[in-house]
């Protein structure tokens, strides 16, 4: 009986101390894995290594005020733009002008097929011959009838059939003469020529098509008549008036022009909240309807941090200034850097605060990493 109770309490007794030393096992390593056995570096500022301040060449960071630009987006058109098309159903002779064609006011562009207008104007011109011929026949019968009824040889009433008649053939006449007119006017629409001057932008029929009253053959526009028109957010478009002097980018040029704002569109555009403005161009060869183009608008003044683009360092695509401490002391800052300024000036957006003194670089732009 005792024998059995000592085993029991020496089989408890193990249990307890395997606890205990799992226990202190656990306890001591995580006292070294946080670092208690090691020696540590006191708290605070060590100035072993750190970069002082000589004689370096430098320059103070300048908070200034300026202008800035906002843009919109447009294309150019041309105000004057005009579709050329037959006033008669005829087929197409001959287009004399292909797109890109520079034409002048009265150029001949397209030949229609005349035949049949020929012959019409034949035929009213030989009309007009036979009603002339009846209205001189009917002059003459009436005169001989004059002179009948005052030789008391006529009666009244042959007097009044012959004024009548002559009436009547005069009459006839001037709707002779009308039609050959108005078959003149339709055998001149068989010749299409240009209303302005301008280039062609567009041809939408051959020879041998079947041209129609309306339908465009034909697009010209005038070169001095492009604008841009760019739709402008609410807020800037009320502060601009017909009239008021803009530049215009066009980015495949490269090429800044100056522009004039002659017409702002007096409606909203409600889900862009923008109003649609148009600014005219001076005329240039180099211009072309469609192109892209920026409408630069000056939105106001706001004021921001510049230094001197030699006083940035870029490694990577990280940039980085180095600013002199008060202590004298050399402090390495990441910046984020804006537009370029005036020439070896630039924008800094943050890392600098105004009246800080940083250190020029000399043209320095790229450096390595060092391990």
């Amino acid at each position: 009986m005792k024998t059995t109770q000592l085993r029991r309490f020496l089989g408890g007794f193990a249990r307890v101390l395997g606890v205990l030393v799992g226990l202190g096992v656990l306890i001591v390593s995580i006292a070294w894995l946080s670092g208690m056995f090691v020696d540590k570096v006191q708290p605070g500022w060590n100035e072993r290594g750190a970069l002082r301040y000589t004689d370096q060449p430098t320059d103070v960071v300048h908070e200034i005020e300026k202008s800035y630009i906002e843009e919109a987006i447009g294309t150019l058109k041309a105000s004057s733009r005009t579709v050329v098309s037959a006033k008669l159903l005829a087929t197409i002779d001959e287009i004399l002008v292909t797109a890109g064609d520079q034409v002048e006011q009265g150029q001949v562009l397209i030949k229609l097929d005349d035949k049949e207008y020929v012959a019409r104007l034949d035929q009213a011109k030989r009309s007009l011959e036979a009603a002339s011929a009846h209205r001189e026949e009917a002059e003459k019968q009436f005169e001989r009838t004059e002179q009948l009824v005052r030789q008391k040889a006529a009666s009244r009433s042959e007097f009044d059939k012959a004024s009548r008649d002559v009436q009547v053939t005069v009459a006839n006449e001037s709707r002779a003469r009308q039609a050959v007119s108005e078959s003149e006017v339709m055998l001149s629409y068989t010749t299409i020529k240009a209303a302005k001057k301008g280039r062609i932008v567009d041809r939408s029929a051959e020879p041998g098509d079947i041209a129609s009253p309306g339908v465009p053959i034909l697009v010209l526009y005038d070169a001095t008549s492009l604008r841009l028109e760019a739709p402008v957010m609410e807020d800037l478009a009320v502060k601009l008036k017909v009239g008021d002097e803009l530049s215009v980018f066009v980015d495949s040029l490269k090429r800044e022009f100056k522009a004039t704002i002659d017409e702002i569109v007096p409606q909203a555009d409600a889900p862009s909240r923008s109003f649609l403005v148009k600014a005219s161009l001076p005329k240039s060869d180099e211009l072309y309807e469609g192109m892209f183009g920026r409408l630069r608008i000056l939105a106001g003044q706001r004021r921001h941090l510049c230094l001197a683009t030699d006083a940035v360092v870029q490694i990577g695509q990280l940039e980085f200034v180095d600013v002199v401490l008060p202590d004298g002391n050399i402090e390495r800052r990441l910046i984020k850097s804006g537009r370029l300024g005036m020439p070896g000036r630039q924008e800094v957006l943050s890392g600098v605060e105004a009246g800080e003194t940083v250190i020029l670089q000399h043209g320095v732009k790229d450096e390595k990493v060092q391990p």
